[in-house]
């Protein structure tokens, strides 16, 4: 019997994964796809990578390349989440995965003891540092510095090469599955910088956008999938043929564009767009907000907020998880709501005022606003099942889940392996859905500084 849950369209928690290795389940060599049908992938949970949606459901750029791969070749795919660099390496080594998909940078040194399939992207190293910090310049300024990369990553390699010349030069290898926990800790204060890939530092700079990249440690790194021991030639031409023709026919750079195209729009509060479209969109949309609020009760300039910090008041923006609209509405959550065309502004806003009425409906009643309303909001943003992952994991370090106080700090920690692995729906980004509500808090603000109250609210501040 297969004790693997196969993950196309479902995902296993962490904590399931980790029962399955300590009960042994991952053992022994997958047979070729050729011959099962299954492509077994090796990646790791991270927002440039693989991650569950608000909704539950497996995305992110290595999650939809690979799939799109099996998918060409006819086969099904199965996800195997590692919690670390090394224990991803070794399922491709031992032959428990057929390849390794997870952003993994193709140096020299990796390339004498691993395969690799061709490159399909590049990125650059970057030194990050914390708020506060005098930002170093070059690698000289490290020294004295506490200094994190992740455990056998690329960047312990090329600091390494960097020591030959400076020997006083000093890091630390964390035992992380990956730089989105590196920026966390720097985030908090736990150290001063950190060696990141430049496309893990533009979506990780959304949700810690107090952290200051310092200089580039090396340019254009090439990232390649990792093929596992044992796999044969048919494989490796079919990687090849599959590259090659979704370089050619363009889809890699729209599948790219769609995870990394829009990473940067809000990496810090755009009080000076808010301001500057007031007089513009706003004043299209309005009405419509005015209506969500007749029909909800909730502050027409809370839902603009919501709106502008989803999509700028764009009714046609995409996401890089495919939610669209001007209130970033997944397909799952616009059917539920009764939403026929998410690229229609007046629907899309009614649709998201009556979700955050149910969000909110669905908290418990020891919940008092405007706590409720900033708990709903980052509901809105990562689900009903991570939030309470998040309040249950509140309860547990002996936080308050009923007050934002305290479920702010708690929500980045569910991105963390050693949390995330005890929970029922396993990773989130949490650090995401607490940036989403701050952004919120201030741009409603700002908008009930300058607009005026539409007839029937009471104001919960």
């Amino acid at each position: 019997m297969n004790c693997w849950r196969r993950l196309r369209g479902l995902a296993v928690p962490a904590f399931v994964l980790g029962a399955m290795l300590l009960a042994g389940c991952w053992r022994g060599p997958a047979p070729p796809p050729e011959e099962s049908g299954e492509l077994v992938v090796a990646t790791r949970n991270s927002p440039t990578t693989y991650f569950l949606d608000a909704d539950g459901n497996p995305a992110g750029f290595e999650h939809d390349l690979a799939t799109l791969f099996a998918e060409r070749q006819g086969w099904r795919v199965r996800f195997e989440v590692a919690d670390t660099l090394e224990e991803l390496f070794d399922s491709v080594a031992s032959g428990r995965a057929h390849i390794a998909a997870a952003g993994i940078t193709a140096t020299e040194e990796r390339r004498a003891r691993v395969r690799f399939g061709p490159n399909y992207g590049q990125v650059k190293e970057w030194v990050v540092c914390r708020q506060g910090l005098s930002a170093p310049t070059t690698v000289k300024d490290l020294v004295g510095l506490r200094l994190e990369v992740v455990a056998g990553s690329s960047h312990a390699e090329r600091l390494r090469f960097h020591r030959r010349r400076l020997p006083e030069l000093r890091w630390a290898e964390m035992e992380l599955p990956g730089p989105e926990e590196l920026m966390e800790r720097l985030d908090v204060g736990l150290g001063d910088c950190a060696v990141v890939d430049s496309d893990s530092l533009d979506v990780g700079r959304n949700f810690h956008p107090g952290l200051r990249p310092a200089f580039v440690l090396e340019s254009a790194q090439p990232q390649a999938w990792v093929l596992g021991r044992g796999v044969d030639l048919r494989l490796s031409r079919r990687v090849v043929d599959f590259f090659t023709k979704l370089e050619a026919g363009g889809d890699l750079v729209r599948l790219r564009e769609r995870y990394f195209g829009h990473v940067t729009r809000l990496a810090e509060v755009d009080v000076l767009g808010v301001l500057d479209k007031r007089a513009t969109l706003l004043n299209e949309l309005r009405p419509h907000f005015h209506d969500a609020q007749a029909e909800t009760g909730l502050d027409w300039r809370l839902l603009a907020a919501i709106g502008y910090q989803e999509s700028q008041w764009d009714a046609h923006a995409q996401s890089p998880t495919g939610v669209r609209g001007l209130m970033m509405l997944t397909r799952q959550t616009a059917d539920h709501l009764g939403v026929k065309d998410r690229l229609d502004a007046r629907e899309s806003i009614l649709g998201g005022a009556r979700y955050v009425v149910e969000l909110k409906a669905a908290l418990p009643d020891t919940v008092p606003e405007p706590d409720r309303t900033w708990i709903a909001l980052a509901a809105y943003n990562i689900g009903m099942g991570h939030l309470n992952d998040a309040r249950a994991l509140a309860r547990r370090l002996g936080k308050n889940p009923d007050q934002w106080r305290d479920m702010k700090n708690v929500l980045p920690l569910i991105s963390r392996a050693e949390y995330a692995s005890s929970l029922r729906y396993g990773f989130a980004r949490g650090g995401e859905a607490r940036a989403f509500t701050e952004n919120v808090r201030i741009y409603y603000d700002i908008l009930r500084k300058y607009e005026k109250p539409h007839a029937g609210i009471l104001d919960f501040n």
